[in-house]
């Protein structure tokens, strides 16, 4: 046997590993700079989606003013809210892809993500309620829409109205304005729908449309939803979405530097998107038990992504502030601009001469013609407005179960975790 070179093949094995190392430091780096990139990105995405749902300043130089206008959708109608659901299912996707792909699933055990992903998914869960709530809502806002149609058909019969016409949409537009008026701390969306609602619905349209009330928007039950929460749930009294937005807002605070995933901001971020999206729609929509919502949660000024975020805060509290006042039954624009109308068409009811003058006539023509067009509004926007809940619904059940099955992989399930 030819004698061994000891020291060359040392050597030699010894600049293999310096060489597998030198590699692996790199791939490290590439890594590390790839993460940062991604974050980076999820940020500015946040940040860009959330400017576009502010409320735009018309220009008023040249003639850039009507197209900027024509472009402009009012805050806190139903196609803002299409925006911000549209907003939130992009933040979640990337968010998704950030927290997930190519990630090792031992990164969720480790310090801070131990704790903060088990509260997000916490949060996920209360979500579901607020979503349910949400839908039921929707559904009593329908039947408002219907009371609403029957006065407004009443009022356009040509080529005169008489008293019967006024009675009979007076009588919509008392029961529409009462169901309004019903005190958040006393009723609840299921109730509107369950008691109130059969008043709506005896009412009926011409012609027998509307003689029935909607199906309840339930899921498929076939399939495993996370502690069989549906759409078809119902509430107990002491539900309060207040106090639910509340809890979800608990232990919500920015990520200290130094963690050592990098993975602590954009769940922040998410939980963050999430609990102002939640509030929103609490706010905009009948809920049960809203008292105090006015409270929203402190979100850090000097993070660039919650800029937007912050502005939307403000103007939606401001809205709430003047809704308590008034007595409003919800934010939503169309709903605001319902009752106004409705008030004073029920004004002009009481105090109805036959025949009109052409002057009268006029005034109450154009109040016809804006309660129609809410109306419309009501009609082209709420079904997709509702298939987008039912959607984010869905959306975070999977989202849920694909974290909790990546945490599986691992062998630790944090015991806080609601299933």
């Amino acid at each position: 046997m030819p004698p061994t070179d000891t020291h060359s093949h040392s050597h030699g094995s010894f600049l293999n590993r310096i060489s597998i190392r030198r590699n692996q430091v790199i791939s490290m780096d590439v890594n590390h700079d790839q993460e940062l990139e991604e974050l980076d990105l999820f940020q500015k995405h946040v940040t860009d989606r959330f400017m576009h749902l502010l409320p735009l300043i018309p220009i008023t130089e040249n003639d850039q003013s009507t197209q900027f206008e024509e472009e402009t959708v009012m805050l806190l109608s139903i196609e803002w809210f299409r925006k911000l659901l549209d907003v939130y299912l992009c933040c979640e996707s990337e968010f998704k892809a950030v927290l997930i792909i190519g990630r090792e699933s031992s990164h969720f055990t480790k310090p801070p993500l131990d704790k903060l992903l088990p509260d997000h998914l916490d949060r996920t869960v209360k979500a579901l309620d607020v979503c349910n709530a949400v839908t039921h809502g929707i559904e009593l806002i329908r039947h408002w829409q219907r009371l609403a149609q029957i006065a407004v058909d009443a009022l356009q019969q040509r080529p005169f109205v008489n008293q019967g016409h006024v009675r009979r949409a007076k009588r919509a537009l008392n029961t529409l304005l009462t169901s309004m008026a019903v005190d958040d701390h006393k009723e609840n969306s299921v109730n509107y729908v369950g008691k109130s609602a059969e008043r709506m619905w005896s009412i009926g349209r011409r012609g027998g449309a509307g003689g029935g009330p909607p199906p309840s928007p339930v899921v498929n039950h076939n399939r495993r939803i996370s502690a069989s929460r549906s759409f078809s749930s119902c509430f107990s009294k002491s539900w309060s979405a207040a106090k639910q937005i509340q809890a979800m807002s608990t232990n919500l605070v920015a990520p200290r530097g130094g963690e050592p995933t990098g993975l602590a901001l954009p769940v922040y971020i998410m939980s963050s998107v999430l609990v102002l999206v939640m509030w929103a729609l609490v706010a905009a929509v009948p809920c049960q038990e809203r008292a105090g919502l006015g409270a929203h949660f402190q979100l850090p000024r000097h993070l660039a992504w919650a800029v937007p975020m912050i502005g939307l805060q403000e103007k939606i509290g401001e809205e709430w502030k003047k809704k308590e006042k008034r007595g409003t039954a919800g934010l939503l624009a169309e709903i605001q601009g319902m009752e106004k109308v409705a008030q004073n068409l029920v004004d002009f009811a009481d105090g109805f001469e036959f025949p009109m003058g052409t002057e009268k006539a006029d005034e109450v023509a154009a109040q016809v013609a804006e309660l129609a067009e809410i109306c419309r509004k009501m009609e082209v926007g709420l079904g997709p407005l509702q298939l987008q809940v039912r959607e984010l619904f869905h959306r975070m059940v999977r989202s849920r179960a694909e974290v909790l099955d990546l945490m599986d992989q691992v062998g630790k399930i944090a015991t806080s975790v609601i299933y």
